[in-house]
């Protein structure tokens, strides 16, 4: 008989919070186009007051082991109850501002990669997807 004590493959799981649908959204986007979207977790902030939004994060980091947070807007109220979980928490990154591109290099990058090393070279690949085209 074959053993089946295969060791655990541990994910690290990235939370995706923000305003209505948008990290339902963006994570279907990135399951779609990569089939990575499992790397992420999705939080929205519909009905939520700001204590709550904390408590929700909170749970949701400790759930999924997660230290590393991308929010929609960089005062949004997400990324307002990142930073105070920081305060407790020095070692959660926070990414703000996240864009389709950003999640998606992000989710090229994580393996190969610090989650900080990771975050940087993801803003710079979301930052170079904009454009305007008059």
């Amino acid at each position: 008989m074959e053993s089946t004590n295969e060791p655990t493959v541990n994910i690290t799981r990235v939370v995706i919070a923000g305003h209505g649908s948008f990290a339902t959204g963006i994570i279907s986007a990135v399951e779609q186009i990569s089939g990575k979207g499992d790397l992420f977790v999705p939080v929205s902030s519909i009905g939520l007051r700001g204590v709550d939004i904390d408590v929700v994060l909170l749970q949701t980091l400790n759930d999924h082991h997660s230290n590393i947070l991308f929010t929609d807007l960089p005062a949004g109220s997400c990324t307002m109850s990142a930073r105070r979980l920081q305060r407790s928490r020095p070692g959660l990154v926070l990414v703000t501002g996240v864009n389709l591109g950003t999640v998606l290099e992000f989710a090229f990058r994580s393996a190969d990669a610090s989650d900080v090393d990771a975050a940087k070279m993801a803003i710079e690949k979301g930052r170079a997807t904009m454009s305007v085209f008059p």
